[in-house]
Order: C-alpha cells, then sequence, then structure tokens
C-alpha cells in the first residue's frame, strides 16, 4: 500500500507544532487512538463479528427531530495529549487539501473546514471496508507503520470524532463565539446502517438525521431531500443535492456554522467604501471597517507578506496573510506548511496598528469527491470512487457514497465580544489595509487547530 504519510513528517508536525507539549513523550497517534487488544487483521478475511446494524426510520418532511444521542462524554484519558495530536493531524491534512483546492479556482473566494472534512473522513472510515480503511487512516495521518500490507490494525474512530467534538466545544465555551456542525445520511430505504457509523455521525455533530428515501424516482428523491435539509438546517443549507440516481446508496452531508465576535469591534463610523484590487486590471469597491488598536502581527519579508493576528473571543483567533504589493497569493499558498505558520506566531511583535479590511461574512458548499480528486485521481477513487468498498457500512452490498458534501458558514458580528476602550492609543499607528486578494485561518486557540481555511479574492461577491 502507498504511504500517504511517512513517520519522519509525523514526528516532526508533532515536535513543531507542540511548544506547549514540548516535554511530552512522543506517542504515536495510531497508539492514541487505537481500541483495546488492537490486532493486526488479515485483509482477505471478514470481520470476525457480525456486522451490527439498525434499521433507517423512513424521512417524513413533518418530523423534523434530530436522531436520539447518548450526551455522556468520553473517557478523559489522555484527552489533553489526543486534542494536541488530532489538532496537528487535520491542520496537516487541512492546509494540503486547501492547496489542491485552491490551486484549482486561483481566482475564486475559497473557505474550507480542515475539522469539518477531517471528521467527514473518519466517519466514513467507520463504513469503509479492512481493504480501504487503512487507506483511510493513511490519509488522516493513523496508520500503523508497523504493520504489513495483508492486514490492517484498525484506530477506534469515536474516539477521533469525539476527540474533535471537544476541539470545537473549547470555542463554545468562550463568550460569544458559536461552532455549530449538523450531519444529514440518506439511504435507500431497504438498508439498514451499521451502528458503528450511525453512532458516528451523532459522535461528530451537534445534531444528525438519518433518514431512508425511495430514490425510484430520482427527481422527487433530491426536492424530498433538499426540503428536509433546508428546514432542519434553520434555511441555511439550500439545494444541495442534484442530479440523483435511481440507484442510489448514500447520500452524505455535513455542515459547519461558524458565529464569530472580534474581541474588539470595530468603529462602525470609521467604516467606509475602498478600492479593492481584485488583480491588476480589476477593482471593486467594498466597505472596509477600520480599527486602531494593539495587534500581534509580522512582516515576513523571505515570504513577501504581513502577517496579522486578530483575537475573536475568548477561545479562537483569526490570521490574516495579506502579500506584499506586488507579491503572489498563490505562491505564498503553495509552500504553506504547519511548521511555517507554527514559525509565525513565535515571531509576532505586538505593535499599534490602524487596521482596515473588508466586511466579510462566507459560505461554501464542498463536493467531497472533488476535493480528493483536486489532491489525487487515485486517492479520489480508492476513498470515495469505483475502488471504495464500504462492507462495515451496510449488510447490502455492493454499497457505495454517492455524494457526499461538506457546507461551511462563516458569520462574523461587527460587534465586539469586550466593551470598546474609548481611550486614545498613545503613539502613532502602523497603518495596513487589506485592500487586495487575502488568505486567512480561524483557529481554536487552545489546541491551535485550524477551524477554517480561505481566501478572499473579491469581497464583493
Amino acid at each position: 500500500m502507498q504511504r500517504l504519510w511517512s513517520p519522519p513528517l509525523l514526528l516532526l508536525l508533532y515536535c513543531c507544532l507542540s511548544g506547549s507539549q514540548a516535554n511530552r513523550v512522543y506517542v504515536h497517534p495510531f497508539y492514541l487512538f487505537a481500541g483495546e487488544n488492537v490486532s493486526c487483521e488479515t485483509l482477505q478475511t471478514q470481520t470476525t463479528k457480525p456486522l451490527q446494524t439498525l434499521p433507517v426510520a423512513s424521512l417524513d418532511i413533518e418530523v423534523l427531530t434530530p436522531d436520539s444521542r447518548d450526551t455522556s462524554g468520553q473517557d478523559g484519558q489522555n484527552i489533553t495529549q489526543r486534542t494536541a495530536v488530532l489538532a496537528e493531524l487535520l491542520n496537516s491534512l487541512g492546509l494540503r487539501m486547501y492547496q489542491a483546492h485552491s490551486s484549482k479556482h486561483q481566482g475564486a473566494n475559497i473557505l474550507l473546514s480542515p475539522a469539518n472534512t477531517y471528521g467527514s473522513l473518519v466517519t466514513f472510515y467507520l463504513g469503509a471496508s479492512k481493504k480501504i480503511a487503512g487507506s483511510y487512516q493513511e490519509i488522516l495521518g493513523l496508520g500503523r507503520e508497523t504493520d504489513q500490507e495483508d492486514c490492517v490494525s484498525l484506530v477506534d474512530g469515536h474516539k477521533v470524532l469525539k476527540t474533535l467534538q471537544n476541539i470545537n466545544s473549547l470555542v463554545d465555551d468562550g463568550p460569544k463565539d458559536e461552532i455549530t456542525t449538523q450531519v444529514w445520511a440518506f439511504t435507500r430505504q431497504d438498508a439498514h446502517l451499521s451502528e458503528d457509523f450511525i453512532q458516528g455521525t451523532k459522535d461528530f455533530s451537534d445534531s444528525s438525521f438519518i433518514r431512508g428515501v425511495d430514490f425510484s424516482k430520482p427527481e422527487e428523491a433530491g426536492e424530498l431531500v433538499n426540503s428536509f435539509v433546508e428546514k432542519t438546517s434553520g434555511g441555511k443549507v439550500k439545494s444541495v443535492f442534484k442530479d440523483l440516481s435511481s440507484g442510489s446508496n448514500l447520500l452524505f452531508i455535513s455542515s459547519f456554522n461558524f458565529k464569530g465576535n472580534w474581541k474588539t469591534a470595530f468603529q462602525p463610523e470609521r467604516t467606509s467604501l475602498q478600492e479593492f484590487h481584485v488583480n491588476e486590471t480589476t477593482t471593486v469597491m467594498a466597505p472596509l471597517m477600520t480599527h486602531t488598536g494593539q495587534y500581534h502581527y509580522l512582516n515576513d519579508k523571505m515570504r513577501q507578506c504581513t502577517v496579522v493576528k486578530l483575537p475573536l473571543s475568548k477561545r479562537s483567533y483569526m490570521l490574516l496573510v495579506l502579500p506584499h504589493e506586488g507579491a503572489s497569493l498563490h505562491n505564498i499558498e503553495t509552500h504553506l506548511r504547519s511548521d511555517i505558520i507554527s514559525e509565525w506566531h513565535k515571531n509576532l511583535k505586538e505593535g499599534l496598528l490602524e487596521l482596515s479590511l473588508p466586511k466579510f461574512s462566507m459560505s461554501s458548499l464542498t463536493d467531497l469527491h472533488s476535493l480528493l480528486s483536486d489532491m489525487n485521481t487515485e486517492l479520489e477513487s480508492k476513498l470515495l470512487g469505483s475502488q471504495a468498498e464500504f462492507a462495515r457500512l451496510s449488510t447490502t452490498e455492493p454499497f457505495t457514497i454517492d455524494k457526499a458534501f461538506n457546507k461551511v458558514l462563516f458569520e462574523m458580528s461587527e460587534e465586539g465580544a469586550e466593551p470598546q476602550d474609548k481611550t486614545e492609543e498613545a503613539g502613532v499607528p502602523l497603518k495596513l489595509t487589506i485592500n487586495r486578494p487575502f488568505f486567512f485561518s480561524v483557529t481554536e486557540g487552545n489546541s491551535n487547530a485550524i477551524l477554517m481555511l480561505g481566501k478572499v479574492t473579491n469581497p464583493t461577491l
């Protein structure tokens, strides 16, 4: 099996990104998330125990109640270390996915959630056959290097998903910032789904909906599921599924909604329409907010960009990366790595800035089939496409994940989480105007897990 992650890279990531964990003994991610009495299971044999499945309730457009769930949390053993390690893994995979996706859509606004994408892949992993489970673990950074090619040692996907939810809950613990995750899965009416997969959709989300659908009339089925998703998302997720087939097995969508606040509000009276340079020949007028205050920032001359850290509420922050005039945003993105972001953090200095940036809220719908293809067509084929096998998802064979989407919504209030300080800042501020395409990330401050990655090429779109 082709290795997607090398052991030295994983070790490097762990050492580079975990300043707060520097004195902790290195433990390979596999062992942090492995189940009890784990062994290398032979790929040619079926699972030793029969697949535990549950029937799925038929979709009723009048019944909008989420699936019931056990509210008990995971055990606290190693949770701090698991959180730190998982943050590094999803950051690295998220950056790779972002780079591949952005390079295919260079002139467009981009928004991805590494946390949401990682959670979706782990949920699929719970249904993957042993034959492709190893490939899932490789891309997730959870593979066991000592396994032979004819067997695979499986991690406990539920531990991974609950740790991911722990990261999200750290943000929700602060004032005003809020993350809401929802999952929908629509399966053919005669299919029973595995208890593991069903539980995974609950571990991964704040609310989940698994329903059976009659796909014999694809157009009607599409209208039904889209209406259900729109109603149960409060109108935030619309018209996702198109061109359904009567032979569909499973449709999947997860949504990640981040509703944030700046730690200190921008002054409304200083918001004004200003020029934003989309490219060398195109300029648009966009509302730019302005605030003068103390910020942590860095002028990275080697990479030809300015980096600014904007605190949101108690538990999260935004990192803005603005290329110097004449420098290429694409070139900066192409070379982005987790250790570079870590280096930026170490070198940020506090100073007085007059910062102006566009008002923006964003949303995106990402097809996971296409996202994986952007990285590697063979990877998409193996994980979701023609070579994918989901023997642990349903007793129906063959069983396919026909459509899989991530919806990401990013909403920023103009208000601040803390009262505006009316005291005039002493000194002459450095003026920094974000008036050309820029890259940004939104990060949970305790674990440094990247919640969202994006770029804004045109704030008026």
